[in-house]
Protein backbone atom coordinates (compact mmCIF):
# COMPACT_ATOMS: atom_id res chain seq x y z
CA UNK A 1 0.00 0.00 0.00
CA UNK A 2 2.11 3.00 -1.40
CA UNK A 3 0.35 5.71 0.81
CA UNK A 4 1.07 3.81 3.95
CA UNK A 5 5.24 3.55 3.19
CA UNK A 6 5.70 -0.03 2.57
CA UNK A 7 4.26 -2.38 -0.46
CA UNK A 8 2.32 -4.69 1.77
CA UNK A 9 -1.53 -5.65 2.73
CA UNK A 10 -2.87 -4.91 5.97
CA UNK A 11 -3.51 -8.42 6.07
CA UNK A 12 -0.49 -9.51 5.85
CA UNK A 13 0.70 -7.19 9.27
CA UNK A 14 0.43 -8.72 13.01
CA UNK A 15 -2.32 -7.58 15.10
CA UNK A 16 -0.25 -5.04 16.87
CA UNK A 17 2.38 -4.16 14.11
CA UNK A 18 2.70 -0.19 14.52
CA UNK A 19 1.74 -0.03 10.30
CA UNK A 20 -1.33 -1.63 11.18
CA UNK A 21 -2.45 0.39 14.20
CA UNK A 22 -1.37 3.62 13.00
CA UNK A 23 -3.94 3.60 10.32
CA UNK A 24 -6.34 1.83 12.59
CA UNK A 25 -6.26 4.32 15.09
CA UNK A 26 -5.62 7.45 12.41
CA UNK A 27 -2.14 8.09 13.93
CA UNK A 28 -0.12 9.11 10.67
CA UNK A 29 0.31 8.32 7.21
CA UNK A 30 2.59 8.74 4.37
CA UNK A 31 2.39 10.49 0.83
CA UNK A 32 3.98 9.60 -2.29
CA UNK A 33 3.54 13.05 -3.00
CA UNK A 34 5.36 14.25 -0.18
CA UNK A 35 7.80 11.28 -0.53
CA UNK A 36 8.63 8.19 0.57
CA UNK A 37 9.92 7.69 4.36
CA UNK A 38 8.64 11.16 5.12
CA UNK A 39 5.63 10.42 8.12
CA UNK A 40 2.91 12.69 8.56
CA UNK A 41 1.15 12.68 11.59
CA UNK A 42 -2.13 12.77 11.99
CA UNK A 43 -3.52 14.75 15.05
CA UNK A 44 -3.46 12.18 17.45
CA UNK A 45 -0.06 10.92 16.51
CA UNK A 46 1.34 14.29 17.38
CA UNK A 47 -0.35 14.60 20.51
CA UNK A 48 1.64 11.06 21.35
CA UNK A 49 4.52 12.97 20.14
CA UNK A 50 4.12 16.25 21.86
CA UNK A 51 3.74 13.95 25.46
CA UNK A 52 6.84 12.30 24.95
CA UNK A 53 8.65 15.56 24.19
CA UNK A 54 7.55 17.33 27.23
CA UNK A 55 8.28 14.01 29.23
CA UNK A 56 11.85 13.89 28.26
CA UNK A 57 12.76 17.47 28.39
CA UNK A 58 11.31 17.50 31.74
CA UNK A 59 13.07 14.97 33.11
CA UNK A 60 16.37 15.77 31.43
CA UNK A 61 16.03 19.43 32.69
CA UNK A 62 15.72 18.09 36.49
CA UNK A 63 18.82 16.05 35.35
CA UNK A 64 20.91 18.50 34.43
CA UNK A 65 20.52 19.36 30.85
CA UNK A 66 20.62 22.53 29.09
CA UNK A 67 18.46 22.49 26.09
CA UNK A 68 19.92 24.28 23.19
CA UNK A 69 18.17 24.51 19.39
CA UNK A 70 20.60 24.02 16.46
CA UNK A 71 19.70 24.96 12.52
CA UNK A 72 18.70 21.55 10.73
CA UNK A 73 20.68 22.52 7.65
CA UNK A 74 24.84 23.80 7.61
CA UNK A 75 27.64 24.19 5.27
CA UNK A 76 29.44 20.92 3.88
CA UNK A 77 32.45 22.11 5.82
CA UNK A 78 31.09 21.44 9.12
CA UNK A 79 30.65 17.60 8.37
CA UNK A 80 34.21 17.64 6.52
CA UNK A 81 35.44 19.10 9.64
CA UNK A 82 33.66 16.57 12.15
CA UNK A 83 34.96 13.64 9.90
CA UNK A 84 31.52 12.26 8.95
CA UNK A 85 30.85 13.20 5.58
CA UNK A 86 33.56 10.48 4.37
CA UNK A 87 32.28 8.08 6.74
CA UNK A 88 28.33 8.46 5.97
CA UNK A 89 28.53 10.22 3.44
CA UNK A 90 25.87 7.19 1.22
CA UNK A 91 23.43 8.04 3.64
CA UNK A 92 23.35 11.73 3.85
CA UNK A 93 21.27 14.13 1.55
CA UNK A 94 22.92 15.62 -1.72
CA UNK A 95 24.26 18.63 -0.63
CA UNK A 96 22.94 21.59 -1.31
CA UNK A 97 24.39 24.69 -3.88
CA UNK A 98 23.76 28.34 -2.51
CA UNK A 99 25.60 30.82 -3.73
CA UNK A 100 29.05 29.80 -4.08
CA UNK A 101 28.47 27.64 -0.60
CA UNK A 102 27.65 24.09 -0.03
CA UNK A 103 24.65 23.13 2.47
CA UNK A 104 23.35 20.20 3.58
CA UNK A 105 20.55 19.13 5.88
CA UNK A 106 22.24 17.38 8.82
CA UNK A 107 22.38 13.79 9.70
CA UNK A 108 23.41 14.74 13.16
CA UNK A 109 23.64 17.07 15.94
CA UNK A 110 26.83 16.63 17.35
CA UNK A 111 29.61 19.14 14.89
CA UNK A 112 26.40 21.61 15.48
CA UNK A 113 26.60 21.33 19.57
CA UNK A 114 30.47 21.41 19.20
CA UNK A 115 30.17 24.90 17.27
CA UNK A 116 28.07 26.38 19.90
CA UNK A 117 30.57 24.91 23.03
CA UNK A 118 33.28 26.67 21.21
CA UNK A 119 31.43 29.92 21.34
CA UNK A 120 33.02 31.21 25.10
CA UNK A 121 35.65 29.75 26.94
CA UNK A 122 35.19 26.76 29.58
CA UNK A 123 36.32 26.27 33.12
CA UNK A 124 36.77 22.84 34.75
CA UNK A 125 33.95 24.46 37.02
CA UNK A 126 31.19 24.68 34.52
CA UNK A 127 31.94 20.63 33.63
CA UNK A 128 30.22 18.41 33.00
CA UNK A 129 28.01 20.46 30.33
CA UNK A 130 24.84 18.15 28.84
CA UNK A 131 24.18 19.73 25.90
CA UNK A 132 20.77 18.18 24.71
CA UNK A 133 18.49 19.08 22.13
CA UNK A 134 15.29 17.36 20.21
CA UNK A 135 16.80 17.20 16.85
CA UNK A 136 15.61 17.10 13.21
CA UNK A 137 17.38 14.85 11.45
CA UNK A 138 17.62 13.87 7.78
CA UNK A 139 19.16 10.67 6.63
CA UNK A 140 18.96 9.21 3.26
CA UNK A 141 17.97 5.45 4.05
CA UNK A 142 17.67 3.32 0.82
CA UNK A 143 14.10 2.80 -0.17
CA UNK A 144 13.99 -1.17 0.58
CA UNK A 145 14.94 -0.35 3.90
CA UNK A 146 12.08 2.32 4.41
CA UNK A 147 9.24 0.27 6.71
CA UNK A 148 6.81 2.52 8.57
CA UNK A 149 7.94 4.73 11.49
CA UNK A 150 11.06 2.14 12.44
CA UNK A 151 13.12 3.69 9.38
CA UNK A 152 12.27 6.93 7.59
CA UNK A 153 14.35 9.47 6.03
CA UNK A 154 13.56 12.16 8.66
CA UNK A 155 13.44 12.53 12.45
CA UNK A 156 13.57 13.62 15.70
CA UNK A 157 16.46 12.75 18.15
CA UNK A 158 16.89 13.12 22.16
CA UNK A 159 20.24 13.96 21.36
CA UNK A 160 22.61 15.24 23.83
CA UNK A 161 26.48 15.94 24.66
CA UNK A 162 27.80 15.60 27.57
CA UNK A 163 31.52 17.30 27.44
CA UNK A 164 33.00 16.06 30.27
CA UNK A 165 36.74 15.43 32.27
CA UNK A 166 38.11 11.96 31.52
CA UNK A 167 37.96 10.32 34.96
CA UNK A 168 34.66 11.79 35.29
CA UNK A 169 33.68 9.58 31.79
CA UNK A 170 32.06 6.68 34.00
CA UNK A 171 30.01 8.83 36.77
CA UNK A 172 28.27 10.18 33.46
CA UNK A 173 27.27 6.94 31.97
CA UNK A 174 26.02 5.57 34.86
CA UNK A 175 24.02 8.63 35.01
CA UNK A 176 22.63 8.39 31.09
CA UNK A 177 22.08 4.54 32.02
CA UNK A 178 19.98 5.75 34.86
CA UNK A 179 17.85 7.60 32.66
CA UNK A 180 17.43 5.13 29.97
CA UNK A 181 16.41 3.00 32.91
CA UNK A 182 14.24 5.09 34.56
CA UNK A 183 12.32 6.13 30.99
CA UNK A 184 12.40 2.37 30.26
CA UNK A 185 10.63 1.32 33.61
CA UNK A 186 8.01 4.31 33.16
CA UNK A 187 6.92 2.66 29.63
CA UNK A 188 7.18 -0.49 31.77
CA UNK A 189 9.81 -2.17 29.35
CA UNK A 190 12.06 -5.10 31.45
CA UNK A 191 15.57 -5.05 30.68
CA UNK A 192 16.68 -8.83 29.19
CA UNK A 193 12.94 -8.94 27.98
CA UNK A 194 11.88 -5.83 25.86
CA UNK A 195 15.62 -4.58 25.26
CA UNK A 196 18.89 -5.22 26.82
CA UNK A 197 22.34 -3.46 25.75
CA UNK A 198 24.74 -4.32 23.44
CA UNK A 199 28.83 -3.15 23.68
CA UNK A 200 29.45 -2.42 20.19
CA UNK A 201 33.20 -2.33 20.01
CA UNK A 202 35.93 -0.99 16.60
CA UNK A 203 38.53 -3.25 15.10
CA UNK A 204 41.65 -2.13 15.80
CA UNK A 205 43.67 -3.02 12.28
CA UNK A 206 40.59 -1.20 10.42
CA UNK A 207 42.32 2.27 10.18
CA UNK A 208 39.90 3.04 7.20
CA UNK A 209 36.62 2.41 9.80
CA UNK A 210 37.99 3.22 12.62
CA UNK A 211 40.32 6.02 14.52
CA UNK A 212 43.61 5.22 15.16
CA UNK A 213 44.42 5.46 18.60
CA UNK A 214 44.86 1.90 20.14
CA UNK A 215 45.30 3.32 23.56
CA UNK A 216 42.26 5.75 24.13
CA UNK A 217 40.10 2.24 22.25
CA UNK A 218 41.47 0.37 25.17
CA UNK A 219 40.38 2.76 27.95
CA UNK A 220 36.82 3.46 26.36
CA UNK A 221 36.01 0.21 26.11
CA UNK A 222 36.87 -1.00 28.96
CA UNK A 223 35.29 2.29 30.60
CA UNK A 224 31.65 0.71 29.12
CA UNK A 225 32.46 -2.46 30.00
CA UNK A 226 33.13 -1.42 33.30
CA UNK A 227 29.88 0.35 34.03
CA UNK A 228 27.82 -2.56 32.43
CA UNK A 229 28.96 -5.07 34.50
CA UNK A 230 28.75 -2.86 37.93
CA UNK A 231 25.37 -2.87 37.58
CA UNK A 232 24.81 -6.28 36.26
CA UNK A 233 23.04 -5.08 33.10
CA UNK A 234 22.11 -7.47 30.24
CA UNK A 235 24.25 -6.99 27.64
CA UNK A 236 26.13 -8.89 24.85
CA UNK A 237 29.80 -7.63 23.15
CA UNK A 238 29.78 -7.24 18.91
CA UNK A 239 32.77 -6.70 17.09
CA UNK A 240 33.26 -4.07 14.61
CA UNK A 241 29.69 -2.23 15.35
CA UNK A 242 31.48 0.54 17.21
CA UNK A 243 31.16 4.31 15.54
CA UNK A 244 34.67 5.58 13.78
CA UNK A 245 35.10 8.02 16.92
CA UNK A 246 34.44 5.44 19.82
CA UNK A 247 33.08 2.35 21.15
CA UNK A 248 29.38 2.23 22.30
CA UNK A 249 26.54 0.88 24.06
CA UNK A 250 23.50 0.31 21.50
CA UNK A 251 19.99 -0.32 23.41
CA UNK A 252 18.53 -3.05 20.96
CA UNK A 253 14.83 -3.69 21.15
CA UNK A 254 12.30 -6.04 18.79
CA UNK A 255 9.95 -4.88 16.95
CA UNK A 256 6.35 -6.87 16.31
CA UNK A 257 7.82 -9.30 13.92
CA UNK A 258 11.09 -10.01 16.07
CA UNK A 259 13.84 -8.21 14.32
CA UNK A 260 15.94 -6.93 16.75
CA UNK A 261 16.85 -3.00 16.13
CA UNK A 262 19.28 -0.79 17.82
CA UNK A 263 17.04 2.21 18.98
CA UNK A 264 19.79 4.44 20.40
CA UNK A 265 22.82 4.73 22.10
CA UNK A 266 25.49 5.93 24.40
CA UNK A 267 28.97 6.63 22.98
CA UNK A 268 32.56 7.61 23.92
CA UNK A 269 34.02 10.05 21.67
CA UNK A 270 37.97 10.35 22.12
CA UNK A 271 37.94 11.95 18.60
CA UNK A 272 35.72 15.10 18.28
CA UNK A 273 37.62 16.96 20.80
CA UNK A 274 40.53 16.83 18.83
CA UNK A 275 39.19 17.52 15.58
CA UNK A 276 37.14 20.66 16.85
CA UNK A 277 39.60 21.74 19.37
CA UNK A 278 37.47 21.52 22.17
CA UNK A 279 38.99 22.80 25.36
CA UNK A 280 38.39 24.06 29.05
CA UNK A 281 41.02 25.46 31.52
CA UNK A 282 41.47 22.86 34.53
CA UNK A 283 42.19 23.76 38.19
CA UNK A 284 45.86 24.30 37.10
CA UNK A 285 44.65 27.11 35.31
CA UNK A 286 46.20 25.00 32.07
CA UNK A 287 44.14 24.24 28.62
CA UNK A 288 42.78 20.38 28.91
CA UNK A 289 40.72 17.86 26.41
CA UNK A 290 37.50 16.89 27.62
CA UNK A 291 36.30 13.73 26.29
CA UNK A 292 32.52 13.68 24.57
CA UNK A 293 29.50 11.18 25.54
CA UNK A 294 26.80 11.13 22.61
CA UNK A 295 23.73 9.98 24.13
CA UNK A 296 19.85 9.58 23.31
CA UNK A 297 17.46 8.90 26.61
CA UNK A 298 14.41 7.97 24.57
CA UNK A 299 16.08 7.64 20.61
CA UNK A 300 13.92 9.00 17.31
CA UNK A 301 10.54 9.96 18.66
CA UNK A 302 9.49 8.09 15.22
CA UNK A 303 11.32 4.56 16.48
CA UNK A 304 10.21 4.70 20.05
CA UNK A 305 6.68 5.67 19.20
CA UNK A 306 6.53 2.88 16.78
CA UNK A 307 7.88 0.56 19.84
CA UNK A 308 5.48 1.66 22.49
CA UNK A 309 2.70 1.02 19.33
CA UNK A 310 3.19 -2.25 19.40
CA UNK A 311 4.68 -2.98 22.97
CA UNK A 312 1.14 -1.15 24.16
CA UNK A 313 -0.96 -2.95 21.22
CA UNK A 314 -2.29 0.56 20.85
CA UNK A 315 -4.05 1.13 24.10
CA UNK A 316 -2.02 3.78 25.33
CA UNK A 317 -1.50 4.53 29.29
CA UNK A 318 -3.24 7.37 30.45
CA UNK A 319 -0.85 10.16 30.04
CA UNK A 320 0.04 8.67 26.57
CA UNK A 321 -3.57 8.35 25.43
CA UNK A 322 -3.89 10.98 22.82
CA UNK A 323 -8.11 10.82 23.58
CA UNK A 324 -8.20 10.02 26.91
CA UNK A 325 -12.49 10.40 27.63
CA UNK A 326 -14.81 10.06 25.13
CA UNK A 327 -18.42 11.21 25.88
CA UNK A 328 -21.41 9.12 24.90
CA UNK A 329 -24.94 10.87 24.78
CA UNK A 330 -27.98 8.05 24.55
CA UNK A 331 -29.42 10.83 21.70
CA UNK A 332 -29.00 14.37 20.47
CA UNK A 333 -31.19 15.72 23.02
CA UNK A 334 -28.30 15.27 25.93
CA UNK A 335 -25.79 17.72 23.36
CA UNK A 336 -26.02 20.97 25.78
CA UNK A 337 -25.03 19.36 28.92
CA UNK A 338 -22.58 16.52 27.30
CA UNK A 339 -21.25 20.49 26.06
CA UNK A 340 -21.16 20.90 30.12
CA UNK A 341 -19.41 18.02 30.69
CA UNK A 342 -16.23 18.01 28.15
CA UNK A 343 -15.54 21.55 28.98
CA UNK A 344 -15.12 20.18 32.44
CA UNK A 345 -12.39 17.75 31.15
CA UNK A 346 -11.19 20.27 29.19
CA UNK A 347 -10.48 22.92 31.65
CA UNK A 348 -8.60 20.06 33.94
CA UNK A 349 -6.30 19.86 30.78
CA UNK A 350 -7.89 16.05 29.95
CA UNK A 351 -8.14 15.21 26.15
CA UNK A 352 -11.93 14.63 26.04
CA UNK A 353 -14.17 14.68 23.17
CA UNK A 354 -18.03 13.72 22.48
CA UNK A 355 -19.30 10.94 19.82
CA UNK A 356 -22.20 13.23 18.30
CA UNK A 357 -23.04 10.24 15.45
CA UNK A 358 -26.47 9.06 15.10
CA UNK A 359 -24.90 5.74 16.23
CA UNK A 360 -26.79 3.58 18.93
CA UNK A 361 -25.14 3.56 22.47
CA UNK A 362 -23.89 0.00 21.75
CA UNK A 363 -22.31 1.21 18.58
CA UNK A 364 -20.66 4.30 20.30
CA UNK A 365 -19.21 2.28 23.00
CA UNK A 366 -18.23 -0.66 20.08
CA UNK A 367 -15.67 2.12 18.14
CA UNK A 368 -14.83 3.42 21.58
CA UNK A 369 -13.14 0.30 22.39
CA UNK A 370 -12.02 -0.03 18.62
CA UNK A 371 -10.38 3.32 19.33
CA UNK A 372 -9.01 2.11 22.95
CA UNK A 373 -10.00 5.38 24.76
CA UNK A 374 -9.32 4.83 28.03
CA UNK A 375 -12.61 5.99 29.45
CA UNK A 376 -16.08 6.07 28.22
CA UNK A 377 -18.69 8.50 29.76
CA UNK A 378 -22.48 7.53 29.20
CA UNK A 379 -24.66 10.84 29.51
CA UNK A 380 -28.36 9.85 29.44
CA UNK A 381 -32.10 10.91 31.41
CA UNK A 382 -30.90 9.75 34.71
CA UNK A 383 -27.13 11.47 34.68
CA UNK A 384 -28.84 14.90 33.30
CA UNK A 385 -31.52 13.81 36.26
CA UNK A 386 -29.03 13.80 38.98
CA UNK A 387 -26.96 16.82 38.04
CA UNK A 388 -30.11 19.19 38.27
CA UNK A 389 -28.40 19.83 42.19
CA UNK A 390 -25.29 21.57 40.45
CA UNK A 391 -23.05 18.33 40.37
CA UNK A 392 -22.28 16.98 37.01
CA UNK A 393 -22.93 13.25 36.93
CA UNK A 394 -22.06 10.68 34.22
CA UNK A 395 -21.77 6.75 33.89
CA UNK A 396 -18.38 5.55 33.57
CA UNK A 397 -17.24 2.00 31.42
CA UNK A 398 -13.40 1.85 31.10
CA UNK A 399 -11.54 0.67 28.29
CA UNK A 400 -11.31 -3.22 29.51
CA UNK A 401 -15.21 -3.09 29.33
CA UNK A 402 -15.53 -2.76 33.46
CA UNK A 403 -18.82 -0.73 34.51
CA UNK A 404 -17.37 2.02 37.01
CA UNK A 405 -21.04 3.05 37.58
CA UNK A 406 -21.75 6.46 38.08
CA UNK A 407 -19.50 8.72 39.41
CA UNK A 408 -19.53 12.55 39.96
CA UNK A 409 -17.47 14.55 37.31
CA UNK A 410 -15.33 16.53 39.70
CA UNK A 411 -14.06 13.35 41.46
CA UNK A 412 -13.77 11.22 38.13
CA UNK A 413 -11.14 14.28 37.17
CA UNK A 414 -9.51 14.21 40.27
CA UNK A 415 -8.69 10.27 39.32
CA UNK A 416 -8.23 10.84 36.07
CA UNK A 417 -5.19 13.45 37.00
CA UNK A 418 -3.62 11.22 39.90
CA UNK A 419 -3.74 7.94 36.94
CA UNK A 420 -1.52 10.67 34.75
CA UNK A 421 0.40 11.90 37.13
CA UNK A 422 1.80 9.35 38.24
CA UNK A 423 2.06 7.61 34.68
CA UNK A 424 0.22 3.68 36.19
Amino acid sequence: MKSYGYNISMDELAPNDHKRLGKELGLFTFSDTVGKGLPLFLPKGALIRLELERFIVDEELKRGYLHVYTPDIAKLELYKKSGHYPYYKDSMYAPIQIEDEEFMLRPMTCPHHFELYLATPHSYRELPMRIAELAKLYRFEQSGELMGLQRVRTFCLADAHIITQVENAEEEIVKVLDLIEFIASTFKLEQGKEYHYRLSLGDRSDTKKYFKDDASWDKAEESLRKVLKKRNAHFVEAENEAAFYGPKIDVQMKNANGKEDTAFTVQYDFVMPKRFDLTFVNDKGELEQPIVIHRSSIGAIERVMAFLIEHYAGAFPMWLSPLQVTILPVSDKFEKYSNEVLQSFRDANIRADIDNSNNTLGNKIREATLQKVPYMCIIGGQEEEKSKDGSQIVTVRGRGGKDLGQLEVKEFISQIQKEIETKQ
